[in-house]
């Protein structure tokens, strides 16, 4: 049914799940099922339910860049989306019915975007719920949870330090709640689209993948920025920048490299184009736990006195 959908031969269809593959960090082995996967869920094998609480709903527009699927395809034939609070077109009674209905029904992936704020329930709405009470809803009924972007997998911008909604993640969230079931987190500000269609995927076909302590999956945030990062052989050397726009390792200008866990350097952004160390930045540590609150983290130090700039977190 996909083939004709898409009028892709079979031969043309293997190769784009074997790029999928290679793109989401799985084996060779996994090529032909997740050419299965994707098939599957065509047929209706793949119910997805995004719920956002407090976001900027930048994680669903980094969905939007998924290559080499464009996101037509990820969201017509690889999946069967319920409900996207920014994406589906229903509004209204018709919208709210809507998930309901696919809350009653359950078995579905349930995807939440957007830290829970716990501290002030009536911050975060749907209809005339609170985002808590309608969480407490959809987790139970899930096949499996996953919590995309940092302020879901880990409080983010919207727990900094000064809030007042008392936010905290989807994980504390259900163990505050008493709710134990498997919670896969696909941190980063916003996550790359890969992780979130690679993890949805992994999950849909294999279940859950290998992950770290955080629940972040492995295959994603096995390495550190600085462990991959393309100017290590500066940092050996000790070769430090002391301004923007020079040669050297920029960890003396603040980069999170050494302590933030992902493969932006080498998986790159925008379909492969660019990351944030290649453009001439720091790592920001977007998909650690403390972001953006780490302990004594300027944005940028004063070196030698060249910068003014020494924004606090």
């Amino acid at each position: 049914m996909m083939l004709l959908n898409l009028k892709m031969n079979r031969r043309s269809f293997l190769g784009t799940a074997a790029r999928l593959a290679t793109l989401y960090g799985m084996q060779s082995t996994a090529i032909s099922a997740i050419a299965e996967a994707l098939d599957s869920a065509t047929s209706g094998g793949a119910p997805v339910l995004w719920l956002q609480g407090q976001s900027c709903s930048g994680c669903s527009i980094s969905l939007l860049d998924t290559y080499p699927r464009s996101i037509v395809q990820f969201l017509t034939h690889d999946i069967q989306l319920k409900f996207h609070q920014t994406l589906s077109a229903a509004t209204g009674h018709v919208a709210t019915t809507s998930v309901k209905e696919v809350i009653a029904k359950g078995g579905y992936y349930l995807v939440v975007e957007g830290s829970v704020p716990v501290g002030m329930p009536a911050a975060c709405r749907f209809d005339h719920a609170y985002f808590t009470d309608q969480l407490r809803q959809a987790i139970p009924p899930a096949k499996a949870v996953i919590s995309v972007g940092t302020c879901s997998s880990h409080g983010g911008i919207p727990a900094a330090e000064g809030n007042p909604t008392g936010a905290i993640s989807l994980r504390a969230f259900m163990k505050q709640e008493k709710i134990e079931k498997p919670c896969i987190a696909v941190p980063g500000c916003p996550p790359h689209p890969d992780w979130m269609v690679g993890t949805i995927a992994h999950v849909i076909k294999f279940g859950l993948p290998p992950m770290d302590a955080d629940g972040c999956p492995l295959m994603f945030y096995r390495r550190t920025i600085h462990d991959v990062c393309p100017r290590f052989p500066d940092y050996e050397r000790k070769n430090f920048a002391k301004q923007f726009g020079e040669e050297g390792c920029l960890f003396k200008l603040g980069c999170q490299g050494p302590v933030t866990y992902a493969d932006c350097t080498l998986r790159k952004w925008n379909g492969g184009t660019n990351d944030c160390i290649a453009a001439g930045g720091c790592c920001t540590g977007c998909t650690t736990r403390d972001y953006p609150r780490p302990k004594n983290f300027p944005m940028y130090y004063e070196v030698g006195g060249h910068s003014s700039q020494s924004v606090q977190s």
